[in-house]
């Protein structure tokens, strides 16, 4: 736990005779002008995932013990922003329930507005983030279908009856990749509105259908442009003439950013008349029934900017997918860096959304589809470079910082920070959940942060460079490992181990001895609590302000004189 800070109030008395003590008079403490700074509800991490991203969407809790959070008792162990910070130094507010250090003689009235616009934005951004991760959970089921239906599990064995239910089982699969903007649409209403209902998804429903009819029928009248080639197709009459039309069957250009949109346009126009009253010949339309039928007219408008719009940003996107198939090294190691460095703010969801599921775009069996981890896992050669590099990193790299940070620990209290770190490392190396580890040095220690991050670049542009091409449903453990081993476009499979063994060193080297020299309060090395300064809010040793006297027989709450 923290120390308290100098200005703590003593404990309340116990006993009728302390009781009658602290009401005795006291001298007043000498006051500042200056306001209390207000309590910081919470930290921009508090509530953001890391990689493997846990967060519940309709909570914004992806942090199992929070950053920040603490426990109860003298002996437990405390994680996050309340720690002080490397060298031993209370942070401000870490004993007083988080204050935000604030300049004397300032209010918290007088806090700049450009500071409150900031902080507001940041709010909602990690609230689109967190509602990513509802549709997102819908991915580790469709990828695990699709895989089985793949030739190398259920479809190589050459039996017709087991062809078809490979075929069936991947078919269920990969229904779900086809329509991954829908999901997206769905899940970010439902994730992002508060107090979201039913009738938010089917608003995000509507909104979607009539966004990409009305998009596609603009994209198909862009001749010249990338995007119509996306949404033709040539059939042949039955005259024998040939002729283009709509395909129905194509992805939309716009990909899950045409669903996020939607889904955000649907939560908020929930939000704003989810309750609206119209007039009584009206009123069967009115309340949550009105959501869809404003949402679809806000959807027309929308196809039709995206219409327009994105003929020329498709350009764009399209030249800076091919730019990072061409450069696939710098570019994996780009995003590896700033993957990590979002992960505080929750903006990270936002940029695996892109990389993921928008660019870089790839053709299989004469079908389009767009993002990483959709073209690895239908199975494109060359795919898969901008998640393998996550593998050494997620498996082997923070188990063994979490190892550094449990033998850390003063030999007392090892123990238990051992319970805590070694189940975390278990749990990252297994399915690659990271919340638990990074929580516990992304706050208190900046500078080990930011070197995870530099090293998590490292190994994006290293994996890349071996030309290694490993991808995963879910995050970069050991299960996605085993499951996509032996797929056909994995290339590099051993070379990536035994990449994670050698970060698994650099990791456990590097954490022992910043975390030593630096003296940064990792788990288990917070300082001890002194009973003296608990009970009195002064120094160790110090002498009460008030000591119980014996006068005449009475008690009394004054000193001796």
């Amino acid at each position: 736990m923290c120390p308290p800070s100098a200005d703590a109030t003593p404990p309340a008395p116990h006993g009728p005779q302390e009781a009658r003590a602290s009401a005795a008079p006291r001298d007043p403490a000498p006051t500042s002008s200056a306001p209390a700074a207000p309590g910081n509800p919470a930290a921009p991490g508090d509530s953001v995932p890391g990689s493997s991203d846990l967060d519940d969407p309709a909570t914004g809790s992806g942090d199992p013990a929070g950053p920040g959070g603490r426990t109860g008792t003298s002996g437990e162990l405390t994680a996050g922003a309340g720690h002080p910070p490397a060298g031993g130094a209370a942070s401000p507010g870490a004993a007083t329930g988080g204050a935000s250090p604030q300049a004397p003689g300032v209010s918290s009235g007088q806090a700049g507005p450009a500071a409150a616009r900031g902080a507001a934005i940041m709010g909602v951004l990690s609230r689109i983030g967190r509602s990513l991760m509802l549709p997102i959970a819908a991915l580790p089921a469709a990828g695990l279908l699709l895989r089985l239906g793949q030739d190398d599990l259920l479809g190589r064995t050459g039996n017709a009856a087991l062809d078809k239910i490979a075929e069936v089982v991947g078919g269920a699969g990969g229904v779900l990749f086809d329509n991954l903007p829908l999901l997206f649409a769905i899940g970010v209403a439902v994730g992002f509105a508060r107090r979201s209902d039913g009738s938010t998804a089917l608003a995000a429903l509507v909104g979607y259908l009539v966004f990409d009819r009305v998009s596609r029928l603009l994209f198909f009248d862009a001749a010249g442009f990338a995007v119509h080639d996306r949404v033709a197709q040539t059939v042949v009459r039955p005259d024998g003439r040939t002729a283009e039309v709509i395909d129905l069957a194509a992805g939309n250009p716009t990909g899950v950013l045409g669903g996020i949109v939607i889904g955000l346009t649907a939560a908020l126009l929930y939000q704003r008349y989810h309750r609206v009253k119209l007039p009584t010949w009206l009123a069967f339309f009115g309340g949550r029934r009105f959501v869809p039928i404003v949402t679809a007219f806000a959807a027309l408008v929308l196809g039709v900017v995206f219409g327009l719009a994105w003929q020329p940003v498709g350009e764009w996107i399209t030249r800076f997918g091919a730019w990072l198939a061409d450069h696939s090294t710098a570019g994996a190691g780009i995003y590896g860096v700033a993957n990590r460095l979002l992960i505080p703010f929750g903006l990270h969801h936002f940029l695996n959304s892109i990389m993921w599921f928008q660019v870089p775009d790839c053709t299989v069996a004469g079908r389009r589809f767009a993002g990483d981890l959709t073209c690895y896992l239908q199975g494109h050669p060359g795919s898969g470079e901008f998640m393998a590099g996550f593998f050494p990193v997620i498996m082997f790299g923070l188990p063994a910082a979490a190892v550094a940070i449990w033998r850390a620990a003063p030999p007392q209290r090892r123990r238990a920070v051992g319970g805590i770190m070694i189940s975390a490392a278990l749990v990252a190396f297994v399915t690659g959940i990271t919340e638990p580890i990074e929580f516990a040095f992304i706050f208190v220690a900046p500078l080990l942060f930011m070197i995870h991050a530099l090293l998590t670049g490292l190994s994006m542009a290293l994996v890349a460079a071996l030309d290694g091409h490993l991808g995963f449903t879910f995050s970069a453990g050991a299960i996605d490992a085993a499951l996509n081993a032996t797929k056909s476009n994995t290339d590099g499979f051993w070379q990536i181990m035994a990449l994670g063994l050698v970060y698994a060193v650099v990791y456990y080297t590097v954490f022992a001895f910043l975390i030593r020299r630096l003296n940064i309060m990792t788990p288990g090395r917070e300082p001890e609590p002194d009973l003296d300064a608990g009970e009195t809010g002064g120094p160790p040793g110090a002498r009460p302000a008030t000591e119980p006297v014996s006068d005449g027989g009475r008690t009394t709450g004054d000193r001796a004189e």
